[in-house]
């Protein structure tokens, strides 16, 4: 399956990763790696993630990466990654958009 990242999941991460590097440079790094490292798990096992509780669809997922939620739709040939969230944050589900506004 191919990963379709949105433009507000690149921004999510970049700016996590930049509130990390503030403290930790190293971190940023060994975070940001991790994330990418998750997503590309799922181009063969698209479902390890949990069903997103707010939206309790099956399509709609996310994967639990310490304080963070990433956040993903499984598509027919594609895996669209939605946006990473921290965890304590309310999910707003427009932020869910459909993949047509994906690049």
């Amino acid at each position: 399956m191919k990963i379709i990242w949105s433009p507000l999941a690149i921004d999510r991460a970049a700016e996590i990763a930049q509130y990390i590097f503030s403290d930790n440079p190293t971190a940023a790094q060994n975070w940001i790696g991790t994330v990418f490292a998750e997503v590309e798990l799922l181009k063969s096992s698209p479902k390890i993630g949990r069903i997103v509780p707010e939206i309790t669809q099956e399509d709609f997922r996310e994967i639990i990466l310490g304080n963070y939620r990433i956040i993903y739709r499984i598509e027919k040939k594609s895996i669209s990654i939605l946006t990473i969230r921290h965890g304590k944050q309310i999910l707003p589900v427009e932020e869910l958009s459909p993949s047509d506004k994906l690049h």
